[in-house]
């Protein structure tokens, strides 16, 4: 019987397992995640940072932004525990928000 081939992870759930955690991490373990957020022109005025924050037990850090009419590009640091972190991009990702890892240290590059 052949196997599975796993299904490789998305961008967003990459950033969430590339964190600050102590090796051996686990879901219940505090950890920090750096993400790039692209909103569309729809979300614009839609307080999508303040909702996470009351929606999901995470504490949350407006890193760099840039607004227009048309999109809405967002560096978030997102500091809680793994499995909520995670919970908290499936939500971002369901309402229309483009969710990707960020690459390099955004403030001291």
């Amino acid at each position: 019987m052949p196997k599975a081939t796993p299904k490789k992870p998305s961008p967003a759930r990459k950033a969430a397992q590339k964190t600050k955690a102590k090796p051996g991490t686990h879901s219940d373990q505090e950890q920090t995640t750096r993400l790039w957020l692209m909103y569309p022109g729809r979300l614009i005025t839609t307080p999508v940072i303040w909702q996470i924050s009351h929606q999901f037990k995470v504490i949350t850090n407006v890193r760099q932004a840039s607004i227009t009419d048309e999109i809405g590009i967002v560096c978030l640091e997102m500091q809680g525990k793994r499995n909520v972190i995670k919970d908290a991009i499936k939500w971002l990702e369901k309402i229309g928000v483009s969710v990707e890892p960020v690459e390099i240290n955004v403030i001291e590059s």
